[in-house]
């Protein structure tokens, strides 16, 4: 390893981590929490979308996967969303 190299790599180590204030950490939950529920109510809505478009056959065969795929990605984050406000819910 190189003088450089280690001169680089001691002063990742001593530097201090960055302080967050309390604003700041209220500010990002804030911000994951909107993050969340326009994510599981957008998902929501393009599942329902989805289905309704499906049962009136709007969908060409060969689309079918890419849409299928689609919509098991939606599933997905709606689960994900639900998992988190059920782990808050059991800490608070």
């Amino acid at each position: 390893m190189s003088d450089k190299n280690k001169t680089e790599e001691v002063k990742a180590i001593e530097t201090p981590p960055e302080t967050i204030t309390a604003d700041q950490a209220e500010a990002e939950n804030d911000n994951t929490k909107q993050l969340q529920d326009l994510a599981n109510k957008s998902c929501r809505s393009m599942v329902a979308v989805i289905d309704a478009m499906c049962q009136r056959g709007a969908f060409k065969g060969e689309e079918l996967s890419t849409i299928g795929g689609l919509r098991d990605q939606c599933i997905q984050v709606i689960q994900i969303v639900e998992n988190i406000e059920q782990e808050q819910a059991m800490s608070s």
